[in-house]
């Protein structure tokens, strides 16, 4: 079984590992479902021994339908990913009527040369899960990040599946949201997948002595001193639940 963690600092991606953690998705702002993490961030996170990492490809948060001006960012982006010896991008884009956009995808795996190439959580949003399949089977693809179409993996096993089953491993399909080592075991019994995506993470409390109470960078209620990081017991916990799974 491999566990991918979704990390979105160089602290979480340390944690990924510290927990035996087998790959990381690199992105930034996890609040808005992740985007392509920066240059910066992919260089540290490539330091980290002992754990393959593959990069988000999102120019910014929202719908999956891009312009010709996202396409070409996310091209560069690719690009960056590559430069800095990534293993792997997630990309994924999608039409108005709800299908896989299929040339910006190609252009997307192309300049993806032979680094791994996930469809993330995009397929998620399609408007036909058994047509999207053969669509990212056909792009070359090598798994789809899914949570089966439902807003978690636990509730969308019976589609994850039949995804597994029409894929008849032609492609890897991988669970995510809300994977968690309470149900970790049960996703993976369910649908025989043989990887799986989670978070991982818990809440930091800042480091900061002086605070501003009357000063916030994002939402009005945010709270400015505290941030989701993944955990590295959690990790370990869900590497323990699926290491149980092989005895």
């Amino acid at each position: 079984m491999i566990l991918e963690i979704c990390t979105g600092s160089i602290e979480s991606v340390l944690a990924a590992k510290a927990g035996g953690a087998q790959r990381v998705e690199l992105c930034s702002a996890l609040a808005e479902g992740g985007v392509t993490p920066s240059v910066g961030l992919m260089r540290e996170a490539r330091q980290v021994e002992g754990i393959k990492m593959n990069v988000l490809i999102r120019p910014r948060g929202g719908d999956f339908l891009y312009s010709e001006e996202e396409i070409r960012i996310m091209e560069a982006d690719i690009r960056a990913a590559r430069e800095v010896g990534a293993d792997g991008v997630v990309i994924g884009a999608l039409t108005k009527e709800g299908d896989v956009d299929m040339p910006a995808c190609r252009r997307l795996v192309a300049a993806a040369g032979e680094m791994s190439v996930t469809f993330h959580r995009a397929f998620d949003m399609v408007r036909d899960m058994d047509k999207a399949l053969e669509d990212v089977i056909a792009l070359g693809c090598d798994r789809i990040l899914t949570s089966g179409l439902m807003p978690t993996a636990e509730e969308g096993i019976a589609n994850l599946a039949k995804l597994v089953e029409k894929a008849n491993g032609r492609i890897s399909i991988m669970p995510g949201s809300g994977v968690s080592p309470e149900n970790a075991a049960k996703i993976v019994l369910a649908t025989g997948v043989g990887e799986i995506h989670a978070s991982a993470r818990s809440s930091r409390q800042s480091l900061m002595e002086y605070r501003n109470p009357d000063v916030t960078m994002g939402a009005k209620d945010a709270d400015e001193y505290a941030r989701k990081e993944t955990d590295s017991i959690i990790v370990s916990m869900i590497v323990e639940t699926l290491a149980e799974l092989k005895k």
